[in-house]
């Protein structure tokens, strides 16, 4: 395998993960695992990595993306007596992935500011806040083809995840004027071929927000952990700065960085063991350390 990788990479220059194997037809944790035990071959990320909350992990935390993506969309494989080549390489993915971040964020904030901002509205836009979290957040969102659980379609890469928090004044009408719009928006987004765009997004109250704040049950973590992400769309920035400051009052994030330190040290600890290991001793527990059930109908 090495040797077939080195030939290619020789030939071709840097490639990436998903590049060498859609070139070789290559079975990705063979790939991988090459790739990073080889002294002939060099290997580079691109951008971050972060911490998501999953119920299969103990204590909740990991880090994103997984393994696999990271390899197949993150990463720069070339030949270690090319750095140069490298370099540009690992600039130009940098450059696309950072483009890709801020087409999404562009078109979240176009589409919510329609949402949130029609004519008419401008007494009632202190009332709610729209903002952002995810993959776009950390300039890591992708362009990759990937299905969409709930139609089975496929949609184009990275989501788009929207929270709006409503004061506790705000009245319910605009509360599910706000739901439906959005919705719609989703539907028509996740339908036409032009987009092929999955938004996901949560309409609450202020109030709401305070009882996640709690930070006593998983559920009540995964809303405060994308709080601390999130970032301003359109609407309120007081209100969202408000909502923030519960995260900080609580000690949550502190709890939260305790999470990433630990979701640190387990990602290590994965890579090692399964660097350690051949595929056909690994069961299917340890090919989750490899990647997600979420991602499982994707990568299989």
């Amino acid at each position: 395998m090495q040797e077939r990788i080195i030939d290619l990479l020789k030939r071709t220059g840097p490639m990436t993960g998903a590049e060498i194997s859609e070139s070789l037809d290559g079975e990705a944790f063979g790939l991988w695992k090459t790739c990073m035990l080889s002294p002939r071959l060099a290997v580079l990320r691109v951008g971050r990595r972060y911490v998501r909350l999953d119920r299969r992990v103990e204590g909740y935390a990991r880090l994103s993306p997984s393994i696999l993506r990271e390899f197949l969309t993150y990463t720069v494989v070339g030949v270690v007596d090319d750095p140069a080549a490298m370099d540009a390489r690992h600039q130009r993915l940098q450059a696309h992935i950072k483009s890709v971040s801020r087409h999404k964020l562009e078109l979240a904030t176009r589409v919510m500011t329609e949402i949130a901002e029609p004519p008419g509205t401008t007494d009632k836009e202190e009332m709610f806040c729209v903002a952002i979290a995810g993959d776009v957040v950390y300039e890591m969102a992708h362009d990759v083809n990937r299905p969409e659980r709930s139609t089975g379609g496929m949609v184009h890469g990275s989501d788009l995840d929207i929270v709006v928090i409503a004061s506790d004044e705000a009245s319910d009408e605009l509360l599910t004027g706000l739901d439906d719009a959005i919705y719609k928006k989703k539907h028509q987004y996740l339908k036409n071929p032009a987009f092929r765009e999955e938004i996901d997004y949560v309409v609450k109250r202020f109030s709401k927000v305070r009882e996640q704040a709690e930070f006593d049950s998983f559920k009540r973590m995964v809303a405060c952990k994308i709080l601390d992400e999130a970032i301003l769309v359109c609407g309120s920035e007081e209100l969202l700065a408000d909502a923030k400051a519960l995260l900080c009052e609580g000690g949550v994030l502190d709890r939260l960085r305790d999470m990433e330190r630990s979701a640190i040290r387990a990602r290590e600890q994965a890579e090692q063991q399964l660097l350690a290991n051949d595929e056909e001793v690994l069961g299917r527990e340890d090919l989750f350390l490899f990647y997600t059930d979420e991602e499982s109908e994707e990568f299989e």
